[in-house]
């Protein structure tokens, strides 16, 4: 009998910058892991009856599914959800928590309720996150800036300059969006581009040095210290099974 395989699936979000996700994992034998790479992003999950808040990763996270039938996710741009938590990035770094941890239960216990009661979790998850963002108003314009500016390759120091800070104001503001200061912010989008131009064909070579690293030997180096594995064992893992089944690689998403 086949294994029947996770459905991964995202789209869009009306909440800008934003990624809405979702996982099903049939009834089965477990699945095996896969490893989730850092990407500056934080998600908000909905997940067997509870809501979690995956806090942006340094390092890749090893996701086991279980059998936990499905659940939905909103995965926020760099910088958009602190002031949407209303929690420093930092101190959620590298952390997996409850919603409950961070806000009170009474709250967190009635919006589980509105999700795990809609017709469409998903769309009620993003609801909520419009809603909330109404309420806290948009994310600081100037990290936004910061995390646009990384994103297309510029330097930390041109990216500083053209935002008017000092290194060290731009560091203490990045920790409070992106939960670590710019310049490991720059490693892990550069990261990001080098693997989205692998998958989209180009050579090792040829991706590292369109992503912005200085020769194959720099993205290497780059993939062993941030997703603890080779080029060669990420990709030769099923990388292209991972993107049409299970929550992109280099999401922060996890099932929790």
């Amino acid at each position: 009998m086949p294994r029947r395989h996770q459905r991964y699936q995202e789209r869009p979000s009306r909440l800008d910058g934003s990624v809405v996700w979702t996982l099903d994992v049939p009834p089965g034998p477990e699945q095996p892991a896969r490893s989730v790479l850092p990407d500056g992003c934080m998600d908000l999950i909905w997940t067997a009856g509870r809501l979690v808040v995956a806090g942006p990763g340094t390092h890749a996270f090893e996701v086991a599914p279980r059998n936990r039938g499905s659940c939905a996710a909103i995965r926020f741009a760099p910088g958009t959800a602190p002031a949407l938590l209303g929690v420093p990035a930092h101190e959620l770094r590298d952390h997996r928590v409850d919603l409950a941890a961070l806000w009170p239960r009474t709250t967190v216990a009635t919006l589980t309720e509105r999700i795990a009661g809609a017709a469409d979790p998903a769309a009620a998850l993003e609801e909520f996150a419009l809603a909330r963002a109404a309420d806290t108003g948009p994310p600081d314009p100037l990290t936004s800036a910061v995390a646009e500016g990384l994103r297309r390759g510029r330097s930390v120091a041109s990216t500083a300059a053209e935002v008017g800070l000092g290194a060290r104001q731009l560091h203490r503001r990045s920790l409070t969006a992106f939960g670590y200061g710019p310049k490991m912010l720059a490693r892990i989008l550069r990261l990001q581009r080098a693997l989205a131009l692998v998958r989209a064909g180009l050579p090792y070579a040829d991706a590292a040095c369109a992503a912005g690293c200085t020769d194959q030997a720099h993205l290497a180096r780059e993939m062993r210290d941030l997703a603890g594995t080779t080029l060669g064992a990420y990709f030769g893992a099923g990388d292209a099974e991972a993107n049409s089944d299970t929550p992109h690689p280099s999401g922060s998403s996890t099932t929790a």
